[in-house]
């Protein structure tokens, strides 16, 4: 099938021991003792890109980008968009407004460095933005960000607004926020924007739920995802909970065979171009 309508295609570029629920066995000041793999998965993502002939955005870690710039200036060249995904992946909620500003803008500061372009998207990590620190949106309009990608409108454990709109929204700064994908059905919002959503469940559910949103709202879609979700090979972290373990390892092999077969499926383009009227 194929859709008149052009999803965001979006990856949020982090290494697998970056991940918010792995953050007590790889503390921070750590890091660069670990190996990274994120270059190798991204490379095999753009590869899959280019082979569909789509586009892509890609909410990049400052602290990656300052680690790997040649891979940050390969997702540019190749006609992506590179976004911000913050500097060190620390979670918007956790952070006093001071710290978040300044971390947004090194972020924002590092990536114009390496690409020579303009960053205009941001995503907080672990979708971060919530109710009670929804002072982060004037933060980032302040630092020179045009849109935000931080919200999930759905009822999660570790992140989530259920009330808030579906759909790209602006703030009274300017600001626009493009939450996630999410279906309505039963008096709820449910995950139809990728993540582990993604791997968990069989893939003709996440095409249905997107076909669904193009069809039915008449909207584009937001798909995420991260590169270490085709990486079955990564390190296993055995000391993380049997509950974290779940929702990181499960169908890390079929990831890759399940994104090429969403790129052949939907139309995909930039985050920024694709709602750049939106709201």
């Amino acid at each position: 099938m194929s859709s008149r309508i052009t999803n965001a295609f979006t990856c949020d570029v982090e290494d697998y021991f970056q991940v918010s629920a792995l953050a007590p066995h790889f503390p921070r000041d750590g890091w660069d003792a670990v190996p990274c793999r994120v270059e190798r998965n991204v490379d095999r993502i753009l590869a899959l890109l280019d082979g569909h002939g789509a586009r892509g955005t890609f909410f990049t870690l400052g602290w990656i980008a300052e680690r790997f710039p040649q891979l940050i200036r390969r997702i540019a060249d190749n006609g992506h968009e590179v976004a911000s995904h913050g500097y060190g992946h620390e979670r918007a909620s956790a952070m006093t407004p001071e710290a978040f500003t300044a971390d947004i803008r090194l972020a924002k500061a590092v990536l114009e460095d390496i690409t020579g372009q303009g960053v205009s998207g941001y995503r907080a990590p672990s979708f971060s933005i919530g109710t009670n620190n929804l002072w982060a949106h004037d933060c980032i309009a302040e630092a020179g960000y045009a849109y935000s990608s931080s919200v999930y409108p759905v009822k999660h454990d570790h992140y989530g607004i259920p009330g808030a709109p579906r759909f790209p929204w602006r703030l009274e700064s300017g600001l626009m926020e493009v939450p996630v994908t999410t279906l309505r059905a039963f008096g709820r919002n449910w995950p139809a924007g990728g993540g582990g959503f993604f791997r968990l469940l069989p893939y003709l559910v996440s095409r249905w739920q997107i076909a669904r949103v193009n069809a039915a709202d008449k909207r584009p879609a937001i798909f995420y995802f991260h590169p270490w979700e085709i990486d079955p090979e990564q390190p296993r972290v055995r000391e993380a909970t049997a509950k974290t373990r779940f929702r990181h390892y499960i169908n890390l092999e079929r990831t890759e065979s399940r994104l090429d077969r969403l790129l052949s499926d939907f139309a995909w383009g930039r985050a920024d171009e694709v709602f750049r009227d939106a709201a």
